[in-house]
């Protein structure tokens, strides 16, 4: 039995990484998957007739051996990841995934489900039960208990397919993401590039044994070199290599894995009666179908675009004014709007930055979490890490009880993708009257501490931390029955009202003298930049929601078609961006072959949600701003009604309890500078 398969003997149960082997993960999936399957058997040859205990709540609880082992083994494979733990990652897969199926195909079980199902409406459950029974049932009856058994073979071997090509796909962009560095050894190349991207450069540099500096594609080396560098051509190069990533026709080419997971999908969604893949993943979100969806992203569109026309004129005469440019790139943009917008807010982020130093910042969504829901951070060192990079905290109610442990990682490295994201570690759950707490990770790619600087973060990189803060206080206060149902297993079209709210408090002057404060001399950040923060909220505004709107409309056109006819990525990704542009096309780049968010992750025919989630922030952010930012009736509300009640009810009927109605889009408008 290894470390891996039974009780973890940790504080608070927590994962005991340093005592994890390589070479444990395989057989304990092998072991967890085994008990796993006892356990189903129990509750099929249980000889008393199906009840909702015996039956959907036991289903619910079962497996969660096997929960904890995959939470950390592919949390570690996106955070902390070797070629070792990739090979394994191959391996589990379709163990995970045949598992998977065994039990959505298992016809005894389903049949103890319907049996309930069928009874619910004298059952007398309470609204997380009833919950929990439909969502039960609806997982069996849309992903093939109902199928014959050949259909249920066919079904099998898509989801193995998928499972492995969905990895693939994932350890090319990474692969690649490594693959590429920017050697510079002439020092006036370094022209325009702010004092701490220099002396990162030039350590990462060191730490290759180079002379000179060396960039990356990783965010916090990428971002300022095509933001500041006045070589345009090498901002070119960059650009270039970010936007070629796994589109070289070489071994980490995803072109034709992009492709066979859309057809799979479009398959999969066939076998089960679907018109499409959106058809089929829609039909569990707030949005319903993809009509709605389209017709969403559309009135966006018809809102957004004059805006993004304009500034785009704007932007293409200021750099012609600035620099002769008579044709802006795409490797000007970022470059131009930095020097635009100092030019009209007098604001840059090298100004910004002094004020934003990490731990302040950190400290900072911390106070505001004590403001608004009585939560406690509190730093410890007994808790084991997987790397020594990461901080643990116990997190506390104001009575003192443990509502969390929380960790977070928030700096590049070799074995970790690029991007921020929120995680579990173990997730909440009510059994036997025991409340288990949940153990979270938030985890970001932030500028790495230098000899001479701390951490210090762009104000990009302060809206991150705070959203990636809300997905995490969505997992931290979660408290439910059923682990299925809690913390941030919403319908995917919701989960980003949490995190995106949180955004909101980065641009209050009250929020920012919690945090904001200059690291050398503690001098708390002048009114006149809060003032020019806020102004400049939505500058380019347009553009930037043009944007979204552009992959979100891609994302729609690979799944809500029959894709069995495309034969050319690129081709098909020109046409599903037009309408939408603004810089000429780029020939060497595509960007659906490293589109991980729908390709790798959970995003499939979800892309719009984010834009989706901000009518709702906006509108929920306009409430608290009605009665005060740090109003505890209102973050008593939200708590209590969004962020503890994960999906015990459907979202719609949450958002009215805490908000009194439905959200209007005209707050997410104004916001944005687009009435």
């Amino acid at each position: 039995m290894t470390i891996l398969s039974q009780n973890f003997n940790t504080k608070y149960d927590t994962a005991p990484f340093c005592q994890i082997k390589m070479e444990d993960y395989k057989p304990a999936f092998i072991e967890n998957i085994a008990a796993a399957k006892a356990e189903i058997d129990a509750i099929i040859n249980n000889p008393a007739a199906p009840t909702f205990e015996n039956t959907i709540e036991i289903l619910d609880f079962s497996g969660n051996a096997l929960d904890r082992l995959s939470s950390i083994f592919f949390n570690l494979n996106s955070a902390e990841t070797c070629e070792e733990m990739q090979k394994i990652a191959q391996e589990v897969t379709p163990l995970l995934t045949e598992f998977s199926n065994d039990i959505t195909l298992n016809e005894d079980l389903f049949k103890r489900i319907k049996s309930v199902y069928e009874q619910k409406e004298i059952l007398n459950l309470s609204p997380e039960q009833a919950t929990l029974l439909y969502k039960k049932f609806k997982s069996f009856s849309r992903n093939g208990a109902l199928l014959s058994e050949d259909k249920k073979l066919k079904l099998r071997e898509i989801d193995t397919e998928l499972a492995k090509l969905k990895l693939t796909y994932g350890e090319n962009v990474l692969a690649e993401t490594n693959n590429y560095q920017l050697h510079i050894t002439n020092e006036s190349d370094l022209k325009g590039l702010p004092e701490g991207t220099i002396e990162a450069a030039k350590s990462l540099a060191k730490d290759k044994d180079l002379e000179g500096w060396i960039f990356t594609l990783d965010h916090p080396s990428y971002i300022p070199f095509v933001t500041y560098a006045d070589n345009r051509e090498l901002r070119k190069e960059m650009a270039i290599a970010a936007g070629k990533k796994a589109f070289q026709n070489n071994e980490f080419d995803n072109q034709e894995i992009t492709l066979k997971i859309a057809k799979l999908r479009f398959e999969r969604a066939n076998l089960l009666g679907y018109e499409t893949h959106s058809h089929f993943v829609l039909e569990e979100r707030m949005a319903q179908n993809p009509d709605k969806v389209k017709s969403f992203l559309n009135d966006l569109l018809a809102k957004a675009k004059p805006a993004a026309f304009r500034e785009f004129a704007q932007l293409t005469a200021f750099a012609a004014t600035l620099d002769g440019i008579d044709q802006l790139e795409k490797w000007d943009g970022a470059y131009y709007s930095e020097k635009l917008k100092q030019k009209l807010f007098n604001l840059d982020d090298e100004k910004l930055k002094p004020y934003f130093q990490l731990e302040n910042v950190l400290n900072g969504a911390f106070i505001i979490a004590q403001k608004l829901y009585g939560l406690t951070f509190t730093e410890v060192f007994d808790i084991d890490k997987y790397h020594e990079e990461v901080t643990t905290y116990e997190v506390k109610d104001e009575f003192g009880e443990l509502v969390s442990i929380f960790y977070a990682d928030f700096f590049p490295r070799k074995g970790k993708r690029n991007g921020a994201w929120m995680t579990s570690f173990k997730s909440q759950s009510i059994k036997d009257g025991v409340n288990e707490r949940p153990h979270i990770s938030n985890v970001c790619n932030f500028t790495k501490p230098t000899e001479t600087k701390p951490s210090l973060l762009t104000f990009n990189e302060v809206t991150t931390l705070f959203h990636e803060f809300g997905h995490g206080l969505h997992g931290m206060l979660a408290n439910t029955v059923y682990p299925s149902l809690s913390g941030t297993s919403v319908y995917w079209d919701f989960v980003e009202l949490p995190s995106q709210v949180m955004e909101n408090w980065c641009y209050e002057p009250e929020a920012l003298a919690l945090f904001a404060k200059h690291y050398e001399t503690g001098e708390i950040i002048p009114q006149e930049y809060v003032e020019k923060i806020k102004e400049s909220a939505s500058f380019q505004e347009g553009m930037a929601t043009l944007r979204q709107i552009s992959f979100g409309l891609l994302d729609v056109a690979f799944h809500s078609n029959n894709p069995t006819e495309i034969s050319n990525v690129k081709a098909f990704e020109k046409a599903a961006f037009e309408g939408t542009t603004l810089y000429p096309d780029v020939a060497e780049n595509c960007m659906s072959v490293s589109f991980s968010h729908i390709f790798a992750g959970g995003y499939s025919s979800g892309y719009y949600s984010y834009k989706w989630a901000e009518v709702l922030d906006a509108d929920a952010f306009a409430y608290f701003q009605e009665k005060g930012i740090f109003n505890k009736e209102v973050a008593t509300k939200f708590k209590d009604n969004i962020l503890s009640k994960g999906g015990t009810e459907l979202p719609m009927e949450l958002y009215k309890r805490f908000r009194g109605q439905e959200p209007k889009a005209d707050a997410l408008l104004k916001r944005a500078g687009l009435l």
